[in-house]
């Protein structure tokens, strides 16, 4: 032991500067550090002072907010248009129409059938028979792709032409 207390003895001054270094480096690595820690607590402060004085919390509670209205938005418009789906079912979506000439002596295409039917294929059938001293317009209802009542071939034609523009 004595022999340690010796040889620290001997070289003191040279432990003394050592140990003197290394707190000075020690001190510069804190320096650094510290100016580090500030420069990033500047842009921290920065970042979470948002845009327009608001706060990053701000910003990201009022794009939550945002986003819980659009989601409610959403479900209200899927519904509506689960409606509209329900309506549309029942509007007019197969039309066709074809004219011809109903009698022989009678000039041009003047007769004519159309067919109106929803997505069920229900319906009418308009036509009108042009003649030379009269018109005739009647109508047939269709009930899923079938009439009642006996059909001619241009009323067949446009029942079988509508049923086949399903959307």
């Amino acid at each position: 032991m004595e022999s340690l207390i010796n040889l620290i003895s001997e070289y003191q001054l040279i432990l003394l500067i050592v140990g003197l270094c290394l707190i000075l480096i020690l001190f510069l690595i804190i320096t650094i550090q510290f100016s580090a820690i500030n420069k990033l607590e500047r842009r921290y402060r920065k970042f979470m002072r948002g845009v327009d004085g608001k706060n990053i919390e701000e910003i990201v509670i009022s794009c939550l907010d945002k986003v819980d209205n659009f989601t409610e938005n959403m479900d209200d418009l899927k519904i509506i248009s689960k409606e509209i789906d329900i309506k549309l079912n029942n509007c007019i979506q197969k039309t066709s129409i074809v004219r011809y000439r109903a009698f022989e002596n009678v000039g041009s295409d003047l007769s004519y059938s159309i067919a109106l039917l929803d997505n069920k294929n229900d319906g009418i059938i308009l036509t009108g028979i042009y003649g030379r001293n009269d018109s005739t317009t009647y109508a047939k209802p269709i009930d899923k792709g079938l009439s009642r009542y006996e059909l001619s071939e241009e009323e067949k034609y446009v029942l079988k032409d509508a049923m086949s523009k399903g959307i």
